[in-house]
């Protein structure tokens, strides 16, 4: 009877210990996605604040800090949106971030104008093609609606797109989801993405009123700390992921980025909590590296690549997290084709201990902030979890709906993994 009373106190202890580290994923999760953050973007520095907030978080863990006292510092250009972010339709005015975006790229925009239209009772018929192309756009919004369109109408879609005949604005009428994301360049004229059931049928008029703010020396950073290795201190193993979101889309709008990629960045501060226990240390140095702007065009991983705070030759293998917050259907290994003895080690663990449901191979790809390491002869994972919530780039990813499925198991291949290079 005593041993099994021992045995389920253990059982209880390493249930206690898994339902913390949940616990402090979850409690980085929401402090990451909180309001004070702005969606660690560049509006109001939100990138900042987060990057401050790893910083604090390494030291409390006692994780060693490079001569920079942790930070790396690099210039980007960028287009923000800080002030006004109106638009109304014959009257109706819609929400930005739920039922509208403005293109990362766009210029300020400010007035009332007049619509003309482009869908599929256009293009294709020679009248209307010939009073729409020889219709004066200058000074009015094209509003562009390519559903139904076949291959042919398409490309003209495309073509005016790219060309808009000197419109002032170019809207887009989505028939489902808004994407947004983060610009380094501004556009020659102004482009709206609005769900189509948000846009009034026939509408004549729309009152715009957005403010963009171009930035050419924006100063943003990456983070880093290190755990050295007990036998191999000069050899080391590179945890990654992004910590920077798509910020605000205008004063009052913010994209929180739980999924993409607070649940990485929580990883990462889990594997150093790991990392940092005695009876964990590891053979090799553990590196950690939290690259900001990677939003914006993988802007810290190509610089840190270019300045390199240690030999990457030193590097025996990086991991970089992404969107880690769900799994349901496994995770996909970026470059698990190029490295494949690595990737069948990863694999072959997984079915051993049965974590995740699968663990699904993907070849070379310029998606995250690994790509410019492999560029470099690194080798390099990128990891991300399958299934589950939608929400990307969107309002709508937000921690109370993150899941966090597989996040236990992820961390435990991962730490296996490290186990057996």
């Amino acid at each position: 009877m005593k041993v099994v009373k021992q045995f389920l106190f253990f059982i209880f202890l390493c249930n206690a210990a898994i339902a913390q580290d949940i616990d402090y994923a979850r409690n980085v999760i929401n402090d990451l996605c909180a309001p004070e953050m702005h969606g660690r973007g560049y509006v109001n520095n939100g990138d900042e604040a987060a990057a401050h907030y790893l910083r604090n978080q390494l030291e409390k863990m006692g994780i060693t800090a490079f001569d920079f006292n942790y930070y790396q510092d690099f210039k980007m250009t960028v287009n923000t949106f800080p002030e006004a972010m109106e638009v109304e339709v014959d009257g109706n005015k819609l929400k930005p971030g739920i039922d509208f975006i403005v293109s990362p790229d766009s210029r300020s925009v400010s007035g009332e104008y007049d619509i003309i239209y482009l869908d599929k009772s256009v293009i294709g018929n020679p009248n209307k093609m010939d009073e729409f192309e020889k219709t004066n756009k200058k000074g009015k919004v094209v509003v562009m609606d390519s559903t139904g369109f076949n291959k042919v109408q398409k490309e003209y879609f495309v073509a005016v797109e790219q060309n808009p005949f000197e419109a002032t604005v170019i809207i887009k009428l989505i028939p489902e989801k808004l994407t947004w994301g983060v610009s380094q360049n501004v556009s020659s004229f102004v482009t709206l993405e609005i769900l189509k059931g948000m846009f009034p049928v026939n509408a004549k008029k729309i009152t715009l009123n957005i403010i963009n703010k171009f930035i050419p020396k924006y100063g943003s950073q990456n983070i880093l700390g290190f755990i050295e290795g007990k036998t191999k201190p000069d050899s080391s193993i590179v945890f990654s992921a992004h910590y920077d979101h798509l910020g605000m889309m205008g004063s009052e709008i913010m994209f929180p980025g739980a999924n993409d990629n607070a649940s990485g960045t929580a990883m990462l501060l889990n594997l150093a909590h790991y990392y940092a226990k005695p009876e964990n240390k590891p053979d090799y140095t553990i590196v950690f590296i939290f690259f900001g702007a990677e939003e914006a065009g993988l802007v810290g991983s190509k610089f840190y690549t270019d300045n390199p705070v240690f030999p990457l030759e030193e590097i025996k293998f990086l991991i970089n997290i992404d969107l880690a917050g769900t799994g349901d259907e496994g995770i996909t290994v970026v470059n698990g084709s190029v490295f494949e003895k690595e990737f069948n080690k990863l694999k072959e663990l997984n079915d051993a201990k049965k974590y995740l449901a699968q663990v699904k191979v993907r070849g070379k790809a310029a998606n995250s902030d690994h790509y410019y390491f492999t560029e470099k002869g690194v080798p390099a994972f990128f990891i991300y979890t399958m299934g589950g919530i939608k929400a990307y780039h969107d309002v709508y990813d937000k921690p109370e709906t993150l899941p966090l499925t597989e996040f236990q198991d992820l961390f435990r291949l991962l730490t296996d993994f490290v186990k057996s290079l």
